[in-house]
């Protein structure tokens, strides 16, 4: 059996669950489903996911054999207890995001989406994260980019850093971990981010334009990225492995 693990005091979860409020990803249907393809070739048969919130990427995923989805936030952990108690490959946990937790039964991958720049000591995080994942497994993370883009509402939810695909490289590997992907996604999504948020001022995205960028933005920006690599991106999906045994 795993083990649950609380580590954060409650004024630390309330400020978790309302960043995770402000950045959920409920409203992008298209996108959220985007970011299941990205990462399901990376992905092995067990998942860890830290900082799941309401379990909305998992809701759409079933590629796992056995799938551990977790928060710190309480309230969150009852809320997915209650929301897959009809998925037998889905296990529920309490679990700090910063690595303080461990599981019994490490897993082939380890998912963080928009996670680490939460994180003050980023490769501490990853590093104590990283005993929860077999010898040779994966670490895949999803980040916010570019410190061009940091505006208020990364103050807001409490953002560290923005990541380059460079610098989230880095990151990985001062955490001992070797990095075979590390690239920016969502090109298109970064000029409207800057448009409607960074320039344009405004304290969170705005859910009209948020609706309408993910039925009519998502569609072309994966036609653009299955062919093109393109140089920046909203986000950085970074792709490493762990240490294998000596």
């Amino acid at each position: 059996m795993t083990q649950q693990v609380t580590t954060q005091d409650g004024q630390g979860a309330f400020a978790a669950a309302t960043g995770r409020s402000l950045e959920s990803d409920n409203a992008k249907p298209r996108y959220m489903e985007y970011q299941r393809e990205l990462i399901r070739p990376y992905a092995g048969r067990s998942v860890l996911e830290i900082g799941a919130g309401d379990g909305e990427f998992v809701s759409g995923y079933h590629d796992a054999e056995r799938y551990v989805v977790t928060d710190v936030d309480p309230e969150a952990v009852q809320q997915m207890k209650a929301r897959f108690a009809d998925r037998k490959d889905v296990e529920v946990q309490q679990f700090d995001g910063d690595g303080s937790g461990r599981l019994d039964e490490p897993v082939e991958t380890l998912l963080a989406i928009n996670v680490l720049e939460h994180i003050e000591d980023d490769a501490g995080a990853l590093r104590s994260l990283s005993r929860s994942v077999t010898p040779g497994g994966k670490i895949i993370l999803f980040v916010p980019a570019y410190m061009q883009l940091y505006g208020e509402f990364d103050r807001m939810v409490g953002h560290f850093r923005r990541y380059t695909p460079r610098t989230a490289a880095e990151a990985a590997r001062r955490a001992g971990l070797s990095v075979e992907v590390s690239k920016p996604v969502n090109f298109l999504g970064a000029f409207a981010w800057w448009a409607a948020v960074r320039k344009g001022g405004t304290g969170s995205p705005n859910p009209k334009l948020v609706s309408l960028y993910d039925r009519y933005v998502v569609p072309v920006t994966k036609a653009i990225e299955k062919n093109v690599r393109v140089p920046f991106g909203q986000s950085v999906l970074l792709v490493a492995r762990t240490p294998t045994e000596s």
